[in-house]
């Protein structure tokens, strides 16, 4: 993906390109997110879109026993709060930065006026639809895959939309936000994970970062093949 000063390769940018793109992000006011501050509360008045410009975020919605249920990771190239651009609209899901973040703050009136001006309805059709598969909360599209196979994937998630610029294979969670993301015991998380360094597929260390990018996809089981063993 390109990140910073060019138009990301993915998201609602690569259905628009670079020219509308460029238009979208004309239309409203950069605004700056440190890792960990809140762009988005759930529950909140609507009112507003936020064309990501770089950095990577998470989606998450308010669970029956309290807790935040992961439901999607996005990144730059994507819009966030497009599900609630009314004003009089609620916000359906809490949007909180995974690093620090560069967005585009898009006033509900004049993201219409862009819609309009660059005939771009067809592509925000085309990307909402493509969003409605996450309606699913992540930890229940992977309740089918062993734990491993689950870390692996989020991991791999969240990697692939890591700017050029930062550190592309340091992976933004603590060991307690994947357990809490994924639904799983945080000893089986510290396990999984230990055993990961172990097999040199992450970094050891504090920090998670990932070492052989090839073999966690393999690990994950990505394109149908059978789980590797450790």
């Amino acid at each position: 993906m390109t990140c910073g000063g060019g138009s990301p390769d993915r998201g609602f940018a690569a259905l628009l390109g670079p020219r509308q793109w460029s238009a979208l992000c004309g239309a409203g006011s950069t605004r700056r997110y440190r890792r960990g501050q809140t762009l988005l509360q759930q529950g909140e008045r609507g009112g507003f879109v936020l064309a990501v410009m770089m950095g990577r975020l998470r989606i998450s919605a308010l669970a029956q026993d309290g807790g935040q249920l992961l439901h999607a990771l996005r990144g730059a190239g994507d819009l966030v709060g497009e599900m609630g651009l009314r004003s009089e609209a609620r916000r359906t899901a809490t949007v909180v930065a995974l690093d620090d973040c560069t967005a585009c703050y898009v006033s509900t009136d004049a993201f219409e006026r862009f819609l309009v001006a660059e005939r771009a309805h067809d592509a925000l059709r085309d990307y909402l639809i493509a969003k409605l598969s996450e309606t699913v909360p992540y930890q229940l599209q992977l309740v089918h895959f062993t734990p491993r196979q689950r870390i692996a994937r989020l991991l791999i998630d969240v990697i692939a939309l890591a700017c050029s610029t930062a550190d592309p294979l340091r992976v933004p969670f603590t060991q307690t936000g994947i357990a809490d993301a994924l639904g799983l015991a945080r000893s089986t998380v510290a396990e999984q994970i230990a055993a990961l360094r172990a097999a040199g597929v992450l970094v050891r260390g504090r920090q998670l970062v990932v070492r052989d990018l090839s073999r966690l996809t393999r690990l994950a089981g990505i394109g149908g093949d059978p789980e590797e063993p450790l």
